[in-house]
């Protein structure tokens, strides 16, 4: 959030654990980015099917402008032609790779998504914004198959245990997770302002339509004023957020508060992610898969395995 955030302190000060070091921690977030974002337009197209009953190539009409008429149809064809290609990619890729984990007796617990959901909100990386609007169904399951092409690569990789006990100790810091605070902002320039927005959240306004509206700090503004998962000890956020945020519950709504820079901003909670301490043991397999990762051959994706599953679609191509 560029306007609300404070220069960021040295990244070697002590209690900080190192970039060299959150690595095993934040690869899982790298892997499936892409596979995140896709997710959402998933989301988006199937919302547009017709109801049932309904031909997809009805003239329905859909917008009107200035006497021209945009169809039900025209619409379907233009997301199909922006992103069909990559949704179809993601459902293939998904079903390959349930295929993968039953032919190799692979199992992907709750758990272990638990685990991997809990590391990556607590990495302050750029993620955030892929999360934007997916559920947690849809997350999840970009979890599960990610896990299960990680197990599927790993299986025959052996690591001795010393080596994950070395890491584990190493490390621990990046196993006790602080209670993080998925959070949204509005930010305008004046007091008077955020007095009104504020006045327009309580009579019922959308905190995320109202943040596209009108608040001036555009990277949080296109994204509804999603910031993401904050902690209390959060270095690049202002600080009169996080003292806003964490005394919110879900779904909450701040009194207006004065940042930094000047400016005023309202401040929403979307979801509280409670702290969490993991052991060896609740982490050792996931110590020893990333370590076994590091021994496999760089950028496989499930494409790999389309041959092997007989997968084909229908773009003009077949994948090989």
């Amino acid at each position: 959030m560029n306007s609300t955030r404070n220069p960021r302190r040295n990244p070697t000060t002590p209690n900080q654990t190192p970039l060299s070091q959150r690595r095993l921690k934040t690869k899982p977030v790298l892997a499936i980015l892409a596979i995140l974002l896709l997710g959402n337009v998933l989301w988006f197209i199937s919302w547009l099917i017709p109801d049932k009953g309904k031909e997809i190539g009805s003239d329905e009409q859909v917008a009107v402008i200035d006497g021209d008429v945009i169809t039900r149809q025209d619409w379907m064809v233009a997301m199909e032609d922006r992103y069909g290609k990559e949704t179809l990619q993601n459902l293939v890729n998904e079903s390959v790779m349930e295929k993968a984990a039953a032919k190799f007796k692979i199992k992907v617990s709750d758990k272990e998504i638990d685990l991997e959901l809990a590391l990556m909100r607590s990495a302050q990386d750029k993620f955030d914004t892929a999360m934007q609007n997916l559920s947690d169904e849809q997350l999840r399951q970009k979890l599960r198959s990610q896990l299960i092409l990680d197990k599927v690569l790993t299986k025959d990789v052996g690591i001795e245990e010393s080596s994950i006990k070395k890491y584990y100790e190493e490390n621990k810091a990046l196993y006790n997770i602080e209670t993080s605070y998925r959070t949204s902002v509005i930010e305008v320039d004046s007091k008077k302002k955020a007095d009104e927005a504020l006045s327009e959240l309580k009579d019922g306004s959308d905190f995320s339509v109202l943040a596209r509206e009108i608040s001036i700090d555009s990277a949080s503004a296109s994204l509804g004023g999603d910031i993401g998962f904050i902690t209390e000890k959060q270095e690049n956020v202002d600080e009169a957020i996080i003292k806003a945020a964490i005394g919110l519950s879900d779904g909450d709504v701040s009194k207006v508060i004065k940042l930094d820079n000047g400016h005023y901003a309202i401040v929403q909670v979307q979801e509280v992610a409670k702290g969490q301490s993991f052991t060896y043991d609740d982490v050792k397999e996931h110590i020893e898969r990333e370590l076994a990762l590091e021994q496999v051959p760089q950028h496989v994706t499930p494409e790999a395995f389309w041959s092997e599953f007989k997968a084909t679609w229908y773009y003009g191509e077949e994948k090989k």
